[in-house]
This record gives structure tokens, C-alpha cells and sequence, in this order.
């Protein structure tokens, strides 16, 4: 099979992929960050239920409240931790429980998102303990602040967004039993 450009291009923006732990804080032009996130919505869904939600914080205030409400429940819990890294821009990934994929919905949203953003030269970061978070009575007040069922939807994920504020990392090379062909 002859490899197309097209379907180089995809592969080579998977394998160079990396999770940016430093951002700068210029914001990400409007046009670019709906591409990354409707890249969120065209993710496999269980059923094509199309179960998550994605809620994006970009103000200042909204973003500082949410890191340290996110910050509890790290495993880092220095005093001023960041776990958004800086990141001018957060998208939270929620979905519907009601649903038996809500988990798996929301992980491939996320996945569509870190892979859009890297082919329009933006950083990305999956952050943890959205989960936590949003099962929290405060996490619950978020969402009906946001107008959404605080009783229907869990926390998958989220991802910091924005211009890597460093050049990102050399990948580890792959384990040699990463695949085991039967």
C-alpha cells in the first residue's frame, strides 16, 4: 500500500504529539480554538449518543478558580500549583453517565482535541481529576451555574490549551512488547 501525503501528515501529527507543561499567555485566535474543538464533537461516540459536553473557561477568574479547585485533588499539592501549566485557554470534557460509554465518549473527545490542536500548532495537556472535581458539591455548582445537569453529568477530562511556552520533550521510544500480534 502506497502511503497518501494526507494520511502521512495524520500519523506524523500523532507520533509527535506531546503534552506541553508550559504555556505562554498570548490567547489562541477564536477561528483556531473552534477548529480544536469541533475536532471534539466529530469523535466516536458508544451508539452515536454523542454523550459529552465540552465547557470552555477562558476568563482570568473563571480559569484561576478552577485550577485551584482542580489543584485539590492533585497529587501536588505545593501551594500555588498550577495544573493547567499557565494555559490561557481550559476545555472541560463532561458526559452524560446515563450513558454506558460516557467514559470512553469523553476520552476520545479528548484525543480528537490534543490531535487537532497539534496540527494547528497549539499546545495541549490532558489534566486529570476532572472526575473529582465535578462530583464535588462546588463541581456541582459550576454546572448549574452553566445551566447543566449536575445530576446527569461526570468529569472526564480537560485539556489546557495555548502556545507551548517551551519546546516540547523527545518522546520515549516505544516498549518492545507495545504490540502482540495472536
Amino acid at each position: 500500500m502506497e502511503m497518501t501525503d494526507a494520511a502521512r501528515a495524520v500519523l506524523d501529527t500523532i507520533r509527535n504529539r506531546r503534552s506541553m507543561r508550559s504555556f505562554k499567555s498570548d490567547m489562541i485566535p477564536e477561528d483556531v480554538l473552534d477548529l480544536i474543538l469541533e475536532a471534539g464533537t466529530w469523535a466516536p461516540t458508544g451508539k452515536g449518543l454523542q454523550s459529552p459536553v465540552i465547557v470552555v473557561l477562558t476568563k482570568e477568574e473563571d480559569r484561576q478558580y478552577f485550577s485551584s479547585l482542580n489543584a485539590r485533588y492533585s497529587h501536588n499539592r505545593q501551594a500555588g500549583f498550577d495544573p493547567f501549566y499557565g494555559a490561557p485557554v481550559y476545555a472541560l470534557v463532561l458526559a452524560d453517565s446515563s450513558s454506558s460509554n460516557w467514559l470512553r465518549d469523553g476520552s476520545c473527545v479528548l484525543e480528537n482535541m490534543m490531535i487537532a490542536a497539534e496540527a494547528l500548532g497549539i499546545g495541549s495537556c490532558w489534566i486529570n481529576r476532572e472526575e473529582e472535581v465535578f462530583d464535588s458539591d462546588e463541581g456541582k455548582e459550576f454546572l448549574k451555574k452553566w445551566g447543566l445537569d449536575s445530576g446527569k453529568l461526570r468529569g472526564v477530562g480537560a485539556l489546557a490549551l495555548g502556545y507551548a511556552g517551551r519546546a516540547p520533550g523527545r518522546a520515549a521510544p516505544r516498549k518492545k512488547d507495545y504490540i502482540i500480534k495472536v
